[in-house]
């Protein structure tokens, strides 16, 4: 089928105005937040509701078109770059919230609503959306949904995948498929909006979630605890889970990541720490003043210089506008920025966090470290040049090491950003071959013709 009447059957469908094809449009659409090739679509389409969805998704199965939904583009993993002879579906235009149910405590959203905007909404209501990825400003639920996104509150509230209660989506022949229910319990069927969590859009397109939504908790005490080493800090993060203790965030940034952050952000951060724990307790005025001075104790004991609280919210919001700044001042330092998840056990920390200043040492690369280390997701940043061939090798080199000691320990080669087309590779070290080979039988039984995001997760077909 010639580009012309592609372009021109989905100008039928949406107008000419929702229908992108200049080569020059088409680069904004190549590529992702992954350190990964880009490439160029044939053309970007932005459908304004669900019909038309459904008619771009059965144009491109009767012509067999590689299709890759995009929302913000924020994916870390290479899952939006788009195959060189299909489509980039956008969703900027699905973004309404349909409904925030306040009695039974649910939201019903189209695919391109922004993270941070449905949390605004809910909370307006007294109400609580917890998942909370570093890039919530921009980033979209589908994509949240599609890549199960975690974030920073992810220790005591879980990710994407806890709050996601239906899904309604187009199949890769265009029929519309609903499941899961408005209901806290559900057991009809196949589980197809579990299944479709963390698919990354390889098994059908999106057009409606239903999300569970929770009180909003009564109070909050926020704290940051410096350290003259970063083995300290990441002991104090396996003791406070020890005791029992579950904060809503644990948070840890090395010396190299407070420096680059405090030139960002000028957030009055000690440069001279070794180590932050930022640590937020939330629930019950009682229970968070009881844990909130725990906590205190636990991080003095394993060596704690201060621990200061934030006295208002003011002073706590300029706390995590921090934290959330990280990988924005990280990647003004260099050319390339390599933002990794390698995720492993709480209680293995201490040993990943050596691990990588072994790494960082033994392949002479500047790894800045921070994450939500109260579940052991981490986040070694690579800063380098890609330009520089004999260091981009190094560091492709380091990258290997980090997830294979991820492994090692028990853990996964990602928390939170998913497979993609970066960790597709190394996916079999993980889960083994017949876990691969079922995932594609799996895929080419609902997608025949390899349209539905082809390449990610699984790897060619």
């Amino acid at each position: 089928m010639k580009k012309k009447t592609i372009i021109d059957e989905l100008k039928k469908i949406v107008g000419a105005e929702n229908v992108l094809a200049d080569n020059e449009d088409m680069v904004t659409y190549s590529y992702d937040a992954a350190v990964l090739d880009a490439v160029i679509p044939i053309a970007a389409v932005m459908p304004e509701n669900s019909g038309e969805l459904g008619k771009i998704v059965k144009l491109c199965s009767e012509y067999c078109l590689p299709m890759t939904v995009r929302g913000a583009g924020t994916n870390l993993s290479g899952g939006t770059i788009p195959h060189n002879s299909g489509v980039v579906i956008l969703t900027g235009k699905l973004n309404a919230i349909l409904e925030i149910n306040e009695a039974d405590m649910y939201a019903v959203v189209q695919p391109g609503v922004v993270t941070a905007t449905l949390a605004a909404a809910v909370e307006k209501k007294g109400l609580f959306y917890p998942p909370d990825p570093g890039s919530q400003a921009v980033s979209t639920i589908g994509g949240n949904v599609a890549e199960n996104a975690g974030g920073l509150r992810g220790l005591k509230y879980g990710v994407t995948k806890d709050y996601v209660m239906g899904v309604s989506f187009y199949d890769a022949h265009g029929e519309h498929v609903r499941s899961g229910s408005r209901t806290v319990k559900c057991a009809t069927g196949y589980n197809l909006a579990g299944l479709m969590v963390g698919s990354e859009g390889t098994l059908g397109v999106m057009d409606e979630i239903v999300l569970k939504l929770i009180p909003l908790p009564k109070a909050r005490k926020s704290m940051v605890a410096v350290y003259k080493t970063i083995e300290q800090a990441s002991k104090t993060v396996a003791a406070i889970i020890a005791d029992r203790i579950v904060p809503a965030t644990l948070e840890l940034l090395d010396n190299f990541t407070i420096r680059a952050v405090e030139s960002y952000s000028k957030a009055g951060l000690p440069l001279d720490a070794g180590a932050l724990l930022l640590i937020e307790v939330d629930g019950h005025p009682g229970q968070v003043e009881e844990d909130g001075l725990r906590v205190e104790e636990l991080c003095r004991e394993f060596g704690a210089d201060s621990v200061k609280v934030a006295t208002d919210e003011n002073e706590r919001d300029r706390i995590w506008a921090a934290r959330r700044s990280a990988l924005s001042a990280l990647a003004k330092l260099k050319p390339t920025l390599v933002l990794e998840d390698a995720t492993v056990p709480r209680s293995k920390i201490p040993a990943m966090v050596k691990s990588l200043q072994e790494i960082s040492q033994k392949y002479d690369i500047s790894i800045g470290t921070f994450g939500h280390a109260g579940d052991g997701n981490l986040h070694p940043t690579i800063l380098t040049d890609k330009r520089n061939k004999e260091e981009w090798l190094r560091v492709e080199q380091a990258i290997e090491e980090i997830f294979d000691r991820a492994l090692e320990l028990g853990g996964t080669l990602s928390g939170e950003h998913g497979t993609g087309l970066a960790k597709a590779p190394f996916l079999e070290r993980e889960v083994g071959r017949s876990s691969i080979l079922f995932s594609r039988r799996l895929r080419k039984a609902l997608d025949p013709n390899n349209i539905l995001n082809p390449g990610k997760v699984t790897g060619a077909l």
